[in-house]
């Protein structure tokens, strides 16, 4: 639901509606206390529209003024996103780094890389054994602890409404991808990357 937008008519009908009854306080357009509380209306329509984007600051996936304060108590700017990051990647950080609880499974790594603006699947290894088919690929023990993001060769960014003012219209690469990603794999595991 959309905030509503008031305007000064609103605000002047809403202090009018606050006067005292009776003949010395007049609602006619041209007396003195319409025209005063007309002068009072336009400070009210200007605070409740600054309200409004608190609204819409309130959350990282569409904030703009509260960006630094969100990055601030997350830990962000971090050097995968690179040198100048545009609104919406700072934007697609911050959300990944309030979903990222914590997790080893695949659905989990899928979901952080959604919230930084990736698809990816993910494929797991398993050490050869005896009664594994033949055609599989082969391996050792340590493929027990590999595990493969598959990601399209370039993942397209496109800039969004809101952004930030000379931001490029589109942006590719996977560098904000391999940076996350590695930093949330467990310790143990190895991890690779493959684009196709």
């Amino acid at each position: 639901m959309a905030a509503p937008q008031l305007i000064d008519a609103d605000f002047l009908a809403a202090l009018q509606a606050l006067m005292p009854r009776g003949r010395v306080w007049p609602r006619d357009a041209d007396a003195i206390q319409s025209r005063t509380l007309a002068g009072c209306a336009p400070t009210y329509t200007r605070l409740t529209a600054r309200a409004n984007n608190v609204i819409s600051d309130g959350f990282p996936g569409s904030t703009y003024e509260l960006l630094p304060e969100w990055e601030a108590s997350l830990g962000l700017p971090d050097p995968c996103a690179g040198a100048a990051p545009t609104t919406q990647q700072r934007r697609n950080q911050a959300v990944s780094r309030l979903i990222a609880t914590g997790g080893q499974s695949i659905s989990y790594f899928t979901a952080v890389a959604a919230a930084l603006g990736y698809t990816i699947t993910i494929t797991q290894f398993a050490p050869s054994r005896f009664g594994r088919p033949f055609g599989r690929a082969f391996g050792g023990v340590a493929w027990a602890f590999a595990w493969q993001v598959n990601a399209p060769t370039f993942t397209v960014n496109s800039f969004q409404f809101g952004g930030s003012f000379g931001a490029p219209f589109a942006n590719w690469g996977n560098n904000v991808l391999q940076c996350e990603l590695k930093a949330y794999a467990p310790a143990h595991t190895t991890v690779l990357f493959s684009y196709s």
